[in-house]
């Protein structure tokens, strides 16, 4: 196969990033569209080459469809009830059918892992005919499988170090050398029933089970009992509840059962701008991020996954500052070197890229998000062992030592590295925390050092990181740039929501990064080419902002108008851009959804952790 990318120009045009709905299964990850095209899908785990990869080269990517043979499909799109399964309906001459698809769970929970995509497709009225297409291409689009034929109804698709299993209830027939396709009729109440299971290589050497019709719709009932037991956990019951649990579904996916990391997105490289170059890998788990992941689930009643991701970075870092990362691999891997790869992007986007170089910048923000998450931890009653303390107190030491640095920011800033004002404060958060954390459990840390660095932090940033002319906190010590991630100070416990600094800030921010009603990050330019969306987490903030003021009418339209970009499911991309009317970036975006809930808790008088 060649390097070189395919024209898409005869192939039909990718759909809006907001037409896919995300399946998980807490490992993999796969996006399926309100077509019934699935045009995305990682196996066995999220940030696995993906399988199907039409997302990213609609000519030569590979998917897995259903399409009417008697006509157009008018189609709708749902999620079942408080789960990650979908139901999609298609309406065709004669006849209508839904189709259910889920990446399945085990009795034992999504621990158990199957790693297997299921797509059962029913039939609700008269008679409909239909075909589903399966066009396998592993390694991100790049490979053609060799087919493997074990009988009428299952094949083995092969290539490199992946193998599928496809098997269905009906026959299965060749479509060229590399693609499968199944043909059937289906009356009311008629099923038809197809997996795509994932396998080593090697055995496809060996006859495996197939697994029978009632098996699979015990697949699905298992899979939809298990997701709405979990959300049954949901302690909010205040406004915007289904919303929030809808956003609160997503995060779950997002989280990999085995390690307790949580990845940023579960794809790569959609773009921030149109047919630019601002197209990043999030299948990671960042530390900043996956904080404020676990806060948000945390306080609508989710600990456990907050606990996973404590024990996932103190693993992660090997128990030492000096091995911590920006991000890791869902895994706790290290080395996650940024690549390019030749396909044509979404939409013509390109470079389309795997890996992340951000994973070796300084971020010193990383260290207050992480004081503030064994903080909340422990007021929860979780207890800190002597190997886990010492992991602590070096981040706090790292803090004293190390808040005169410059780094690259939360936005992970590609133009050199800045004095930025909310990593300066995050570092004044990681010296109080500790402080708090060490007279709490009586252990014994150099008190005054760090409360001289604390101190020295809080003068430093009052001094150089606000601007009295501008009358707001700016993006950097010294400039003049205002930086939405400013709205996050009182996260950071260095100043109060209401105290006027940070309402002056607010309004600012508010005025000056208005897009269409939305917020852009920043007003500096960041070394790259083209105009980025508005970053929707950025929104939410400052509904939330907005809220703990006691602005509630402002609050209310901010939201508001926030949560008008969800998609028809109520997934958040990372960005919007307001000229072309869609979401931008990668997507869903684990960001978004936390930001989100915490803007809903803010509307409902819900006191954060760090206010108490």
């Amino acid at each position: 196969m060649t390097d070189e990318p395919a024209s898409p120009a005869a192939h039909p045009p990718q759909p809006s990033i907001g037409d896919y709905a995300l399946l998980s299964d807490s490992h993999a990850a796969a996006l399926v569209s309100s077509a019934g095209s699935i045009d995305w899908c990682g196996l066995p785990r999220l940030d696995s080459s993906s399988c199907f990869t039409r997302l990213l080269d609609a000519a030569r990517g590979g998917s897995c469809s259903i399409e009417a043979l008697d006509g157009e499909v008018a189609t709708a799109q749902r999620y079942v009830d408080d789960t990650l399964v979908t139901e999609t309906r298609l309406r065709a001459h004669g006849g209508a059918a839904r189709v259910l698809d889920f990446l399945a769970v085990g009795e034992e929970g999504p621990e158990q892992p199957q790693q297997t995509l299921v797509r059962i497709v029913e039939g609700v009225a008269g008679t409909i005919e239909l075909r589903l297409r399966v066009s396998p291409r592993f390694d991100y689009g790049r490979l053609r499988p060799w087919l493997r034929r074990i009988d009428r109804r299952a094949v083995f698709a092969v290539g490199g170090d992946d193998a599928l299993l496809v098997a269905a209830d009906t026959p299965i027939d060749a479509d060229g050398e590399h693609d499968l396709r199944a043909d059937f009729r289906l009356r009311r109440g008629e099923r038809r029933r197809f997996v795509i299971r994932f396998l080593a290589p090697a055995r496809t050497e060996e006859r495996p089970e197939l697994p029978s019709p009632e098996a699979v719709d015990d697949l699905l009932d298992t899979t939809v009992r298990w997701w709405r037991g979990w959300a049954r956990r949901c302690a909010y019951d205040g406004p915007h509840r289904a919303a929030v649990l809808r956003s609160a579904l997503t995060l779950r996916g997002l989280v990999n059962a085995r390690t307790g990391a949580i990845a940023a997105a579960p794809t790569t490289s959609l773009p921030e701008a149109t047919g630019g170059v601002r197209n990043w890998d999030y299948r990671f788990s960042w530390i900043r991020d996956s904080s404020f992941s676990v806060r948000s689930l945390a306080e609508i009643g989710f600990v456990d996954e907050a606990d996973g991701f404590a024990r996932f970075v103190i693993r992660s870092a090997a128990g030492s500052v000096d091995d911590l990362q920006v991000f890791f691999g869902l895994g706790g891997e290290r080395h996650l070197d940024e690549r390019e790869l030749p396909l044509s992007g979404y939409r013509g986007a390109r470079p389309v890229r795997i890996g992340n170089a951000a994973a070796q910048q300084v971020q010193l923000d990383a260290l207050g998000q992480l004081l503030n998450l064994v903080w909340r931890r422990h007021r929860r009653g979780a207890t800190l062992d002597d190997d886990q303390w010492r992991f602590v107190r070096s981040l706090v030491d790292a803090a004293a030592d190390r808040w005169q640095e410059p780094d690259r920011g939360i936005w992970e800033w590609r133009d050199g590295s800045l004095h930025f004002t909310l990593s300066k404060a995050a570092c004044w958060s990681a010296l109080h925390r500790g402080l708090q954390l060490a007279a709490a459990t009586g252990r014994p840390v150099p008190t005054e050092r760090w409360i001289r660095a604390r101190d020295d932090v809080r003068r430093a940033v009052e001094r150089r990181g606000w601007h009295a002319s501008r009358g707001a906190f700016t993006q950097a010590f010294d400039n003049e740039e205002l930086d939405a991630a400013l709205l996050l100070l009182p996260h950071t416990g260095f100043l109060a929501w209401d105290d006027p600094r940070m309402v002056a800030t607010t309004d600012r921010i508010a005025a000056e990064l208005d897009d269409d009603g939305l917020l852009r990050r920043y007003t500096e330019g960041d070394g790259l080419p083209g105009r980025e969306g508005a970053f929707l987490a950025c929104s939410f903030w400052l509904a939330e902002c907005l809220a703990r003021q006691g602005r509630d009418d402002e609050a209310r339209r901010t939201f508001q108008r926030a949560a008008e970009t969800a998609s028809p499911l109520g997934l958040f991309s990372e960005e919007y851009d307001t000229a072309g009317r869609e979401p931008a970036g990668n997507y869903p975006q684990a960001l978004t959804h936390l930001s989100h809930i915490g803007a809903a808790l803010a509307l409902a008088g819900h006191v954060p952790p760090e206010d108490t």
